[in-house]
């Protein structure tokens, strides 16, 4: 669903990778945290994956899509075949819920009668169909991140990436927003999901990768905890390849 094959990324004036060498390949309807101190290298990682950014070596497939061979042209497209949750909402001021989520199917070319029949039954997924006709600022932050999350997944995106999506949230709306997203996880979609918020992760028990320097120190396959500093760091490249590809990493301890 997700491949990185010897990914790095290096950006102009810096001395360091901001990714080095990554190889992690997520499968279809799994659950991961991506977790790292700031200046990991997981928001990085994820431009990479939304093609906001190339790597400078390196492989990357999503869906099946070699991200090397998409032109400039059909990224809009691509990317409307994700789903993004964002820590700020993005959401617009000036349309109420209803209209909000609407607007993003109609840039996707669904047609009136299909909005109509979706937005009421995503709405409810999210537990905001009572909310429809209220504009972002009469909501709580929790009420909009559930606007946000509605929205990114209105299209039945296959893979769904939340970034850093409880930042702004109090404990229990924090559970609440995640909660949501194990449910639209359990009915078959892949979650990404950024975050610093360790109890969260611990309480979740899912897949953790843990990020440092822009190399993966430690990726938890089940039953994963949130823990950024070890005794020993290893990078590693035990990742199904893709048929053809040939990774130079080597599983080395530093």
């Amino acid at each position: 669903m997700i491949l990185l094959d010897s990914v790095t990324k290096i950006y102009d004036k810096d001395e360091k990778p901001a990714l080095d060498n990554v190889s992690l390949h997520i499968e279809p309807n799994d659950f991961v945290f991506l977790v790292g101190k700031s200046g990991a290298g997981k928001s990085t990682l994820i431009k990479m994956i939304t093609k906001e950014e190339s790597p400078s070596s390196g492989k990357i497939v999503v869906g099946g899509i070699d991200l090397d061979y998409i032109k400039r042209r059909h990224i809009p497209h691509y990317r409307r075949r994700l789903g993004v949750v964002f820590q700020d909402f993005k959401l617009l001021p000036r349309r109420t819920v209803y209209e909000n989520v609407a607007f993003a199917l109609e840039i996707a070319g669904m047609s009136t009668h299909e909005i109509k029949h979706t937005v009421p039954k995503v709405l409810e997924l999210v537990g905001l169909l009572d909310q429809a006709h209220k504009f972002p600022s009469q909501l709580a932050g929790g009420q909009q991140q559930r606007v946000s999350i509605a929205r990114s997944v209105a299209r039945q995106p296959k893979i769904l990436i939340a970034d850093e999506p409880t930042a702004n949230l109090d404990k229990a709306t924090s559970t609440e927003i995640i909660n949501l997203l194990q449910k639209i996880n359990d009915f078959g979609t892949t979650v990404l999901v950024t975050t610093h918020n360790e109890n969260i992760v611990n309480n979740l028990g899912k897949r953790v990768v843990t990020l440092k320097g822009g190399r993966i120190v430690s990726d938890q396959k089940t039953n994963g905890v949130y823990k950024l500093d070890g005794e020993a760091e290893t990078i590693f490249d035990n990742t199904p390849k893709a048929p053809g590809f040939k990774s130079k990493t080597k599983k080395k301890v530093l």
